[in-house]
């Protein structure tokens, strides 16, 4: 399968969010219950057109804004490098987008159930798919940990990728784990992310006062 392909296939799920408004919206009180708290109870409405039409009009301009970005990124040639691994995290990212939207539907025709946690199960997956595309990144400006040090230097931008992975796929494991606890499921996804990304940045500045120091002890040293 090749990027034409990949790209067709995350707009697919775009047309199918679309279809899913068109034929739930005859259906479909107004306004619709688009929000809910962390203990999985609705707190929030929108009218029914624009609760219809957000999600997959905003997936749509994602999905472009994606596409687009490996073709002005003036390290494009280094996105082809993880192409595959890019297109599927397309892929995925409407696919949360489409569960989202189906969900919010499915609740509004009647159906019981427990958004806050179908939220959070989608989002642990979509994490999963985060750490695979950072263990697999090389530098570019559009995708990955973008901090001055990971963008200074490569040997940082490696070495925080490969952490930055691992650990969001941890945290994608642990947000699954808090699936099973209910109303406090939100912390178990909220917590690890927030520690995700103060580790991951510190951890940059780090590596790269770490390589200047080993710098300037091999310069020292050839004098």
């Amino acid at each position: 399968m090749n990027t034409t392909q990949r790209l067709t296939l995350a707009g697919g799920f775009v047309v199918l969010a679309g279809v899913a408004s068109v034929l739930a919206a005859p259906e479909l009180p107004d306004p619709l219950v688009t929000h809910w708290n962390a203990a999985g109870e609705p707190d929030g409405t929108m009218a029914k057109g624009p609760a219809l039409a957000l999600v997959p009009a905003l997936t749509a301009v994602l999905v472009a804004l994606l596409a687009l970005a490996p073709r002005i990124d003036p390290l494009g040639e280094n996105v082809e490098s993880f192409r595959p691994t890019y297109d599927w995290f397309i892929v995925v990212f409407t696919a949360f987008m489409f569960v989202v939207h189906a969900g919010i539907i499915a609740f509004n025709l009647g159906y019981r159930f427990d958004f806050t946690l179908l939220v959070l199960g989608a989002v642990a997956v979509l994490f999963y798919g985060v750490g695979e595309l950072l263990t697999r990144a090389e530098p570019n400006w559009f995708v990955g940990i973008r901090t001055p040090w990971t963008l200074s230097s490569e040997a940082v931008w490696e070495r925080t990728h490969e952490l930055g992975g691992r650990l969001f796929k941890l945290t994608a494991v642990v947000s699954l784990i808090g699936l099973f606890f209910g109303e406090y499921a939100v912390y178990f996804l909220v917590v690890p992310a927030l520690l995700t990304a103060g580790i991951t940045v510190g951890y940059s500045y780090y590596c790269y006062q770490q390589l200047e120091g080993e710098r300037g002890s091999s310069s020292d040293a050839g004098i």
